[in-house]
C-alpha cells in the first residue's frame, strides 16, 4: 500500500500563525504536527508516501524530512497549486498510487491510542473498497456522521447532519483499494468548489463496499486546526509523555520498531539532535535496543 500525507490548505482559522508557515509545520508539544500522521502510516507498515502541500511550503517540508531514507521511508513531494478538496488527492498522487491500494492521512489529524499498529495492520491487508476509521464524538453534527449495520458495513455518511444517526465521526484517515483514482477523476466540484472527500466515501458505499473501523474507547483522535485545538493537542501530548516516558510519533523509534532502520541509525539520528531532551531520548531508546 502507498501513503498520502496532504498537508496543503491555508490554515485561516490559525491566522496570523500560519501567514508564513505551514500548519502541519507547527509544534505540536516536542515536535512538528506532520510527525503524527506520518507515524501512523509507518505503523500501518507503509513506507512508500507521497506529501502533498502548497508550492511555496514544499521545500519546507523537504528541509525537515528530506527523502525519508533515514528513518527508512521513501518520500516523494507534490504541490497542490490551490485548495480543491481532499479528493483532490488521488489525482495529484495518481501516478505515486499506480495499480495498488492507497491510504490518506490529513496533514492536521493525530491518533493516539493502544494497540494502534495492531488496528492499523489488520485493516491494511487485502483491502477491497474502502475502510473508515469511526470515533464516537459527543457532538456529531459538527462532523461527517458514519452509519452502520451489525457487520459494521456503512450504510449512509451524512456530513453535518442535524438529527445524526449515530455518534461515530469519519476521522481524517482512509484506506482504498485503486479503484479510487477512477473514482476522483469523475467527481464533479460540490457547492463549495472542491472534490469531496465524502462523494469517495459515498461511492463505495453504494457499491456496499465500504467499512467503519470503530476506535472506540481508549482512543484518542485530535484536530488541531485552531488556536485552542493545537493548544489542547500539545498538552495531552505533553500529559501522556511525561507520565509514561514515552514520546508519541517519535519517528525514529517508530521506524526502529517497525524495523525500518536499526539501532545503529537510530542512534546516528539521536545524535544529531543531542542538545535536544528528544534526541536524548531517541539515543536512549537506540541503546535499550543494543543491549
Amino acid at each position: 500500500m502507498k501513503g498520502i500525507v496532504l498537508a496543503g490548505g491555508r490554515g485561516t482559522r490559525l491566522h496570523p500563525i500560519t501567514v508564513a508557515v505551514s500548519k502541519q509545520l507547527l509544534p505540536v508539544s516536542d515536535k512538528p504536527m506532520i510527525y503524527y500522521p506520518i507515524s501512523v502510516l509507518m505503523l500501518a507498515g507503509i513506507r512508500d508516501i507521497l506529501l502533498i502541500s502548497s508550492p511555496d511550503q514544499v521545500p519546507n517540508f523537504v528541509r525537515l524530512l528530506g527523502d525519508g531514507a533515514q528513518f527508512g521511508l521513501n518520500i516523494t513531494y507534490a504541490a497542490q497549486e490551490s485548495p480543491d478538496g481532499i479528493a483532490q488527492a488521488f489525482l495529484l498522487g495518481a501516478d505515486h498510487i499506480g495499480g495498488g491500494p492507497a491510504a490518506l492521512i490529513l496533514g492536521d489529524n493525530i491518533f493516539h491510542g493502544p494497540s494502534f499498529s495492531d488496528v492499523l495492520e489488520e485493516n491494511v491487508r487485502d483491502v477491497s473498497g474502502c475502510v473508515l476509521f469511526g470515533y464516537p464524538v459527543s457532538d456529531p453534527g459538527r462532523y461527517g456522521v458514519g452509519e452502520t449495520d451489525a457487520s459494521g458495513r456503512l450504510i449512509s455518511i451524512e456530513e453535518k447532519p442535524e438529527r445524526p444517526r449515530s455518534n461515530r465521526a469519519v476521522t481524517g484517515l482512509y484506506f482504498y483499494d485503486n479503484d479510487v483514482i477512477d473514482i476522483a477523476k469523475n467527481l464533479r466540484p460540490s457547492g463549495r468548489g472542491e472534490l469531496e472527500i465524502t462523494d469517495v466515501n459515498l461511492a463505495y458505499v453504494r457499491q456496499g463496499r465500504a467499512r467503519l473501523v470503530d476506535l472506540g474507547r481508549g482512543f484518542a483522535w485530535l484536530d488541531t486546526g485552531t488556536p485552542e485545538a493545537l493548544l489542547q493537542a500539545g498538552q495531552y501530548v505533553q500529559t501522556i509523555e511525561l507520565r509514561q516516558g514515552v514520546r508519541i510519533a517519535c519517528l525514529e523509534e517508530v521506524a526502529l520498531r517497525m524495523g525500518f532502520i536499526d539501532a545503529e541509525q537510530c542512534h546516528r539520528l539521536g545524535a544529531a539532535q543531542a542538545g535536544s531532551g528528544y534526541g536524548q531520548y531517541v539515543m536512549n531508546i537506540a541503546s535499550s535496543f543494543r543491549g
